[in-house]
């Protein structure tokens, strides 16, 4: 494909306790290299990954979104991994961990109790620790990411957004009003999606700061999204969950509604909608 952009790769699609899909984590990928977003949580991130063909050695940056469990723990095992094939001579440059202050210490610390020390010393040296602050840009895969706080009332989250492809994504709370000029005509944005409407007295996402479809996709149509990716949602039928989130997102949004499964894989153009 000659046409610039990346592919996102969904390694994972659920919210914390799913049990039928794996936990929301993504890659970033253009050619050979890949930006990895979350871990989900737990060594199934390195299953998936090797089911997609993404390799290690591929991945030489990471950012972690928050502290919860299903999406810090998983990427305690990229940094096992990645450190493994450094000692062992297998891993080329350096390996970029991207967090706040608070999620970068709370992953030291559990990285510092069950990894090796060996792989723990390996930080701030060849594992470079990127201590991001609200607003901070750096270039991942050529492109200028600016990572921002999203201001979660539940504990401290970023997001980030890329310029080139007009990509916001927001972690996995709801987009935050302050946040409406940021989105307003974006070509893409990655969202979640706790369940549908008609279920919202069945899954409560609203005590849990999560968004119904309808929720997404109206507020998606008022600020004149192109393309808007659902993710970090329940699993109770997960054969249907396509169908069903499009058809309650196509009734308030007429843009394009994207439900990917775990594995699959979205190319996003630079600056056009696809």
């Amino acid at each position: 494909m000659n046409e610039k952009g990346l592919f996102v790769t969904m390694l994972g699609t659920g919210h914390a306790t799913v049990t039928k899909c794996y936990n929301t984590c993504f890659v970033l990928r253009e050619h050979e290299r890949c930006f990895l977003v979350d871990g989900g949580g737990g060594n199934q991130i390195l299953r998936i990954l090797e089911e997609r063909d993404i390799a290690l050695v591929q991945i030489h940056d990471l950012f972690i979104t928050h502290s919860h469990s299903d999406h810090i723990l998983g990427a305690v095992w990229i940094v096992r991994g990645v450190g493994q094939l450094m000692l062992a001579g297998k891993y080329d440059d350096e390996f970029r961990i991207y967090a706040c202050d608070e999620v970068m210490e709370n992953l030291l610390t559990i990285c510092r109790i069950v990894l090796m020390k060996k792989v723990t010393d390996l930080f701030g040296g060849r594992i470079r620790l990127v201590r991001l602050r609200d607003g901070e840009s750096h270039t991942i895969l050529d492109r200028k990411i600016t990572f921002y706080d999203i201001m979660s009332t539940k504990l401290i989250q970023y997001g980030f957004k890329i310029a080139e492809e007009k990509l916001l994504f927001c972690g996995d709370e709801p987009l935050n009003r302050a946040f409406y000029p940021e989105a307003q005509g974006v070509s893409w944005l990655l969202h979640e999606a706790f369940c549908l409407y008609s279920e919202k007295e069945k899954f409560g996402p609203y005590e849990k700061h999560h968004s119904t479809v309808r929720d997404v996709c109206q507020t998606a149509e008022s600020l004149h999204v192109k393309n808007l990716v659902l993710m970090h949602t329940e699993d109770s039928h997960i054969q249907d969950r396509k169908r069903l989130y499009k058809e309650e997102g196509e009734k308030v949004y007429s843009g394009r509604v994207w439900v990917p499964d775990d594995g699959e894989r979205i190319f996003i153009k630079e600056g056009n909608r696809t």
